[in-house]
């Protein structure tokens, strides 16, 4: 049985705590041992970290221990799946950026705040991410991210739909879902999630489902890669946050 361990905390207002629960029970429907958390304490053990399949962070604008982000980017790097949404992932430690690099993004802005209402285009695919599904429509938080360029982007939206002092820039398609690998494990973003009701959207769900599978699935991948000696999980910045 494949393990998944959920840590929620962090700013209320993206309801961290319904978040994790639809997330809990998408894992529990595919059969995994799921651990919720409410404590960046459980970070603290590097060894059960790095027998995890998957991590899910929803906290939101937190301080996090540089020890604390490398004893998960060690898991990571060693085939521990890393996936989440909105800010719970991709805003959650904005002052370390260590966990930036990891996760692929970071938030900057939501122009014209809540209740924006735009499309999310994703391109023709075969890729088992968004094979079959079509793009939609959504009001909520417009996300405007800083994103690495590396990341595979498998769907986007397009700015600027409202003014602001990035109007009169030319128009960008912002990625809201891709995919990147940190050492040989996988990491998966989709930025929709404000609150948990565009969170247990029936097009955003099936995203996030996938997201969840495919980031987990690729522990066994993984270890056929670098055999039996783990990766070196040491960070980037050395950045001393605390918590």
């Amino acid at each position: 049985m494949k393990k998944a361990l959920i840590v929620w905390g962090g700013w209320d207002g993206h309801e961290p705590e319904q978040v994790a629960a639809i997330f809990a029970e998408m894992l529990r429907e595919a059969q995994f041992e799921v651990e919720v958390s409410t404590t960046l304490a459980v970070f603290d053990d590097a060894d059960k970290l790095m027998g995890l399949d998957l991590i899910v962070p929803v906290w939101t604008m937190g301080e996090i221990a540089r020890e604390r982000v490398d004893n998960i980017s060690a898991a990571v790097q060693n085939g521990t799946g890393l996936a989440g949404c909105h800010g719970g992932m991709c805003d959650a430690f904005r002052k370390n950026t260590d966990w930036a690099f990891m996760t692929g993004g970071q938030w900057v802005a939501h122009p014209g705040n809540d209740g924006v209402k735009y499309t999310v285009h994703i391109p023709e695919s075969t890729h088992p991410l968004v094979a079959g599904l079509e793009d939609f429509e959504v009001t909520t938080e417009h996300y405007y991210l800083h994103v690495d360029p590396a990341v595979e982007v498998l769907a986007t939206t397009r700015f600027p739909l409202v003014d602001g002092p990035h109007r009169l820039n030319k128009p960008v398609d912002m990625p809201v879902v891709w995919t990147k690998h940190w050492g040989v494990g996988r990491v998966y973003y989709h930025s929709l999630g404000h609150h948990a009701d565009i969170v247990a959207l029936p097009q955003v769900k099936e995203m996030l489902r996938r997201g969840l599978l495919w980031a987990a699935e690729g522990k066994a991948e993984a270890q056929n890669l670098i055999g039996k000696e783990p990766v070196n999980g040491n960070s980037y910045s050395g950045m001393a946050d605390s918590q």
